[in-house]
């Protein structure tokens, strides 16, 4: 079993730290009808054992080009802080890496980054020797629903009116055993599709 190999990527994942709060919640209010709030956050990173939390970030890279390669450095914003584009998190409960939350800022979604934070999060149960992986989603978010099939989730129950802010049913869906064979052929399958992917986007970046 083998963590994906974020080398050459175009973006890293690393964990959340308090400083990262402030531009998770901008992503947040934007991303969900009812969004926590900077306090829940703030319990979930010093308070909660169970927690694990990750931001992604564009990657800072540089490429040779003509002029000098300072102004290179300086358009890719090579030594900075560059800003959060998505951010997710799970809990580890009794073996089972429950997935808590998922978002990827508006303007970035649609280019692998809220594949790559679902990868990186169950390389990260697997590596906490979590047996499954479960989460709930809105009944009408099949974009979502898509992605987590296409990762071996299955429906396994439902929540009746689970959100509060409309009363949309929720479908519970979870994984096989994690360190099962078959999850692992499709799982290493598909993280190499995703880093073929994010690679070939990269040119396009710079």
């Amino acid at each position: 079993m083998r963590s994906m190999d974020c080398t050459g990527l175009p973006y890293i994942v690393e964990p959340m730290w308090l400083r990262d709060i402030k531009e998770v919640m901008e992503i947040e209010q934007v991303s969900f009808l009812s969004p926590w709030s900077a306090r829940a956050y703030r319990h979930e990173l010093l308070e909660n054992d169970l927690s694990h939390y990750f931001v992604v970030r564009q990657r800072q890279v540089e490429r040779p080009g003509p002029g000098p390669l300072t102004r290179v450095r300086r358009s890719l914003g090579v030594g900075k802080r560059l800003p959060i584009l998505g951010y997710g998190g799970f809990w580890l409960m009794a073996g089972e890496a429950h997935i808590s939350t998922i978002a990827v800022q508006p303007t970035w979604r649609r280019k692998g980054i809220g594949e790559l934070l679902l990868a990186a999060m169950l390389d990260r149960a697997i590596e906490l020797e979590a047996e499954m992986a479960t989460l709930e989603v809105r009944a009408s978010n099949v974009v979502a629903q898509n992605l987590y099939h296409k990762y071996g989730f299955q429906q396994a129950g439902s929540r009746r009116r689970y959100y509060r802010d409309n009363d949309e049913d929720a479908l519970i869906m979870s994984t096989e055993r994690l360190t099962s064979a078959t999850f692992q052929s499709r799982f290493q399958a598909l993280k190499r599709a995703l880093r073929e992917r994010l690679i070939q986007s990269l040119d396009k970046m710079l």
